[in-house]
This record gives C-alpha cells, structure tokens and sequence, in this order.
C-alpha cells in the first residue's frame, strides 16, 4: 500500500486514483489482500503528464460522488492512458470510461441505488469470467452509461434486472468498467473481479 501525493507514486506499479470516496479504502484493502503493490494518489495530487511520466502498471479509478467532471485526472486518464496502460474504473470509474469515449452518463430511469443488491446478468467475459451466473452486487448510483447511445468502441458485457447497464469493455484496449461496488462486502464474490482484473493486467504485460 502507498502514500497520497505526486512525490509517492513510484514508477511501474499499479495506481489507485481516489476521487474522495470512502469506498476507496476497501478497494485498496482488497488490492492489499491479493498481494497487489499499489501507490494511491487524490484525483487532484498530480496532473495527467506526471502520472503518464510514471508509467503505471494499471490504474484503477475509484467511485466517487458527483458526475464524470468532477473527477478530477479520472477522465484524463481514460482519454490519455487507456491506449497503453491497462484500466478498472468502478461506478464513477466506470462511467469516465463511457463518457471519455463518446457515451452518455445519465440519470438512471430506476432512481437513486443506496447500498441495494441486485442480482447481475453478464457474458462472462473480461473481469467477470470467475464470476457466477448471475451475481449479487452492491449499488450505489444514480447515473448509468446509457445503453441506447453505447459508444461503438465499448461493449456492455452485464445487466441489472433492472435492465441497466452494470459492466462494460473496451473492444480493442484493456480497459474495463463495473457500475456496481466489487469492493462492498455485499458483493460476496466481489474479489474475485479484482483477482481477474489483476491477472489480465499480468497477462497485458506478457504480452506488450
């Protein structure tokens, strides 16, 4: 586990980038836990060129309150790291990545979720290939990427029963999105998306 502050993010290891979010504390737990070596740093501590300047294993953006503009670097590094560097984004995390690539974040037809589980339907694919079928999930939101203007270039990959949209990657990049809270101890099986997430950030590097 790492320090806040643009001094502290060492080179080459994973980035955890905190959009003021209390959650942001059980995402790094459970990084900690699976044995991830992992730097955190506010969305404000530093600009996008240092952050890129560190060359980060894989970035994770944190959910946070508000909308995708009020996430500080957050939408930056979507639009600036996604093409090289592998990416998660949770909740507000995940909808940076529909809107850094044309989607539309808007107000969920079904209301405010406060800490409600709903059961997720998905395509086993990317993170959610250990995941069974379906699952329960935590959700705290009140926007959603919205399905009707998906951008081409992303693929939603799990539902609600409600019919929105609770997972998406990227065709071509390693890039992925879950609206829903892994790191919530109502997501039971919720590790194992961060154990995935972390083995196709290996398998990325093999590779590259």
């Amino acid at each position: 586990g790492g320090g806040v502050g643009a001094a502290k993010v060492r080179p080459g290891v994973l980035v955890l980038v905190d959009n003021y979010d209390s959650f942001t504390f059980n995402v790094a737990q459970y990084l900690g836990d699976l044995g991830c070596d992992y730097d955190v740093v506010r969305n404000d501590d530093l600009t996008i060129e240092e952050l890129a300047a560190a060359e980060p294993r894989a970035v994770l953006i944190s959910p946070g309150p508000g909308a995708p503009e009020d996430s500080g670097i957050s939408l930056a590094v979507c639009t600036q790291l996604g093409d090289k560097v592998p990416l998660l984004g949770i909740c507000m995390g995940h909808q940076c990545i529909g809107q850094a690539f044309g989607g539309k974040v808007v107000r969920a037809p079904v209301g405010v979720m406060h800490g409600k589980t709903s059961l997720v339907m998905h395509e086993g694919k990317g993170v959610l290939r250990d995941m069974p079928q379906p699952f329960t999930a935590a959700r705290y939101h009140s926007l959603v990427v919205d399905e009707e203007t998906f951008p081409a270039e992303l693929e939603p990959t799990a539902w609600s029963e409600d019919g929105m949209v609770m997972a998406l990657r990227h065709r071509t990049l390693p890039i992925h999105g879950v609206q829903f809270h892994p790191e919530s101890i109502i997501t039971p099986e919720g590790k194992n998306i961060l154990r995935t997430w972390l083995e196709l950030v290996d398998d990325f590097h093999v590779a590259a």
